[in-house]
């Protein structure tokens, strides 16, 4: 019974090590563990850091979008850079008249596609240093990798980094940034 009990215990702790090591893969954030295992959503709501983009989401309908099977890589931005934006502006789009471009807005941070920090680099690289691309919102986006650095530029020139890359999610990536995408309006 003892030798049993030690194998029992012996491969407890060898599951538990590979579960952890599955899942230390992918960085937390806000504070919170992200599984690759778990859907963009069901991801994004455990980041403290997440709170605005997670009520914006939500506003805007797009939840079940955001569940699907993607692919998609979203460029999320913290609270900070919703935050950064001029005062009123989140409490004005989160209203039910504003949904519209509250939706256009979030869909100008979401590709069709999932792309790696690794996959923009030599994106970026093959393109002679930038590469746009077309969002799910209909924005185009430029992106840049330098140096290990990863950045994605509006439409209206703002730049944002990505401060944490490559959040892997069942149905796509997730890519941490600085600043709010704009769309030209």
């Amino acid at each position: 019974m003892r030798k049993f009990a030690t194998l029992l215990l012996a491969g407890t702790v060898a599951v538990s090590a590979l579960a952890t090591a599955v899942y230390a893969q992918n960085p937390m954030v806000g504070g919170a563990a992200m599984y690759a295992t778990r859907n963009i959503v069901e991801n994004a709501v455990n980041s403290k850091d997440h709170t605005t983009l997670v009520a914006a989401v939500k506003a805007g309908g797009l939840v079940d979008t955001l569940q699907s099977a993607g692919p998609f890589t979203v460029f999320a931005p913290t609270n900070e850079a919703f935050a950064a934006l001029p005062a009123g502006t989140v409490d004005t789009l989160l209203k039910p008249e504003n949904k519209d471009k509250l939706v256009k807005i979030l869909t100008c941070h979401v590709i069709g596609a999932k792309a790696m920090a690794a996959d923009v680099a030599k994106m970026a690289m093959d393109d002679g240093g930038a590469h746009k691309v077309k969002t799910v919102g209909g924005c185009e986006l430029t992106l840049k990798a330098d140096g290990g650095k990863v950045t994605a530029t509006d439409e209206n020139g703002n730049v944002a980094n990505v401060t944490v890359a490559d959040v892997e999610q069942s149905n796509g990536v997730i890519h941490v940034i600085d600043k709010v995408l704009l769309p030209k309006m």
